[in-house]
């Protein structure tokens, strides 16, 4: 069915629908690479596309046989260039499944139900210890694992395997403590490992004053689907990085509720 028509150009209803989807999915990139360095690698890469059109269009063979052999590699060097914003793109998809793990059908019949106090105990536990190390002006990073485990970066920690407590935590993020520097993994509600290492985000959007513990939280909420609860040394705030994003300023209630929505939307199979 054809809606617009002036002879050169016609629109149809498929043509909306292609067009619709289209836009939505290059935002989606955009959000993606927002604030990173991948923006400018980005803007190249397309800037060499639209040079090699204009030199295939003028007939400049050799340039653009040379900027043709480039473009025909473009989506093996797309896939190693932006390696960790395909795989966030890929997360973002999985998590939001319709049929992952049934959520759906929970959330129809329970819709109501108050969460089951041992279900969000290990929640309660880890915030309260963020709090107690905040009056303390004592850092810490707690790294909550939803669909991955995070083997990989609890492999460059110490194993510990211990039910989440919040003595237990503040006792790991002391100075004394010899785990705490690093970040603690919480993997299906128990403490995976400590002093673990944290990829570091490239977003240039941070404010400068952030320091190493602020940007490794949010580096690996770039690299996963982990939500990481960041207590600063400095000002004793608590903040949350969530997808790439670091949320500030929140109150315990709004913390609280972010990392219950998240986590229990979200479960781990034990």
């Amino acid at each position: 069915m054809k809606l617009f028509d002036l002879g050169f150009l016609t629109l149809t209803l498929l043509d909306i629908i292609d067009i619709t989807l289209v836009a939505f999915l290059l935002y989606q990139i955009y959000k993606l690479v927002k604030g990173s360095l991948a923006v400018n690698i980005l803007l190249g890469l397309i800037s060499i596309y639209l040079l090699w059109l204009v030199v295939d269009a003028i007939e400049l063979r050799l340039l653009s046989k040379i900027l043709g052999q480039f473009i025909g590699v473009g989506v093996i060097s797309l896939i190693i260039l932006f390696q960790p914003e395909i795989r966030r793109f890929l997360l973002l998809i999985g998590k939001n499944t319709t049929f992952r793990n049934y959520g759906w059908l929970r959330r129809f019949f329970f819709k109501g139900v108050e969460k089951d106090a041992e279900e969000v105990a290990y929640i309660r536990e880890a915030l309260e210890a963020a709090e107690a190390l905040a009056a303390q002006m004592t850092g810490a990073l707690i790294v909550f694992a939803r669909t991955s485990e995070l083997q990989f970066f609890a492999n460059t920690g110490t194993p510990v395997d211990a039910r989440v407590s919040a003595r237990l935590l503040e006792s790991i993020f002391q100075k004394a403590s010899p785990l705490h520097d690093g970040a603690v993994i919480i993997a299906n509600k128990r403490i995976k490992a400590a002093s673990c290492v944290l990829p570091v985000t490239e977003n240039q959007d941070l404010p400068e004053e952030l320091g190493l513990r602020h940007r490794s939280g949010v580096g690996i909420s770039e690299h996963s689907d982990a939500i990481v609860l960041i207590v600063s040394e400095e000002t004793g705030s608590i903040s949350l990085a969530v997808n790439g994003h670091l949320e500030q300023n929140l109150t315990r209630d709004k913390i609280y509720r972010k990392l219950l929505r998240n986590l229990q939307e979200n479960p781990q199979k034990v």
